[in-house]
């Protein structure tokens, strides 16, 4: 189970190292603090790395739900020259492994002047997160009978005003689906990441917890620092699945029961 090791990082952030690396655990931080907690909030590039990782998430993940969205409705509600071709891309692009791009990334992204900067990352994270969430919404979408937007444009709604007001409430949980997908993707990704920004001082919060996990003038790892960090990086993702999984589950019955 996941609650586990979960669990365990949490507990270690309020240990010191001596206590971590000794043989008998310590099941309950009875004697901790918050003095790990202090030394992450210390450290000068946290702040920066935190709001970064969110300004790249958040625009990465909207911009990737608006275009796979579009893109999934067209490729399931009209039939075009090429359509077949498209989705067939989709897929193989899927297929590619992302260090073999990594070359031709940097140099696309270096010749436009933007490493180290939020649009540089979140362009690249854009490319990577759109064609599987566009693959994702296509099954929702294609769930949807058009016969439901024709009922309604009958009774006198206006295209737009059916697909708003019918077919767009039953999608919900597919957007949500996938955006818990695309969000994990970017929020956790660290290899374009490490590509992309190479100051220290631009850096996202996975590269921040790699840099901050090294060794210090003694040759020692303060772990009980690391499982801080480690957990302060959790944080938004636990925060964000306690929003959206009512609305996941509520949106799946809901759409089951208008369906």
């Amino acid at each position: 189970m996941w609650v586990f090791p979960v669990y365990w990082m949490v507990n270690s952030s309020f240990q010191t190292s001596a206590t971590i690396s000794s043989l008998t655990p310590t099941w309950l931080p009875t004697s901790g603090s918050w003095t790990n907690y202090r030394a992450v909030f210390s450290d000068s590039t946290f702040t920066g790395a935190l709001g970064m990782s969110l300004a790249v998430t958040g625009i990465a993940l909207v911009v990737c739900l608006v275009f796979a969205f579009l893109g999934a409705l067209a490729v399931s509600r009209f039939r075009f020259r090429g359509r077949k071709s498209f989705v067939l891309a989709v897929i193989l692009v899927q297929m590619l492994p992302a260090e073999a791009m990594f070359i031709a990334q940097y140099k696309m992204i270096s010749g436009l002047g933007l490493l180290n900067s939020i649009a540089g990352v979140s362009i690249i994270y854009i490319a990577m997160v759109v064609p599987f969430t566009l693959w994702m919404l296509r099954g929702f979408v294609a769930g949807v009978p058009a016969d439901l937007e024709e009922a309604a444009m009958m009774d006198g709604c206006t295209r737009f005003g059916a697909f708003m007001r019918v077919t767009f409430p039953l999608l919900a949980p597919g957007l949500v689906a996938s955006g818990v997908y695309a969000y994990l993707q970017v929020w956790n990704e660290f290899a374009l990441a490490s590509v992309i920004l190479t100051s220290d001082q631009s850096e996202t919060l996975p590269l921040w917890l790699r840099n901050f996990a090294q060794p210090s003038s003694l040759g020692m790892i303060e772990w009980g620092q690391v499982m801080a960090g480690s957990t302060l990086v959790a944080i938004p993702v636990i925060v964000f699945f306690m929003i959206v999984q009512g609305r996941m589950t509520s949106g799946l019955v809901g759409g089951a029961v208008k369906g």
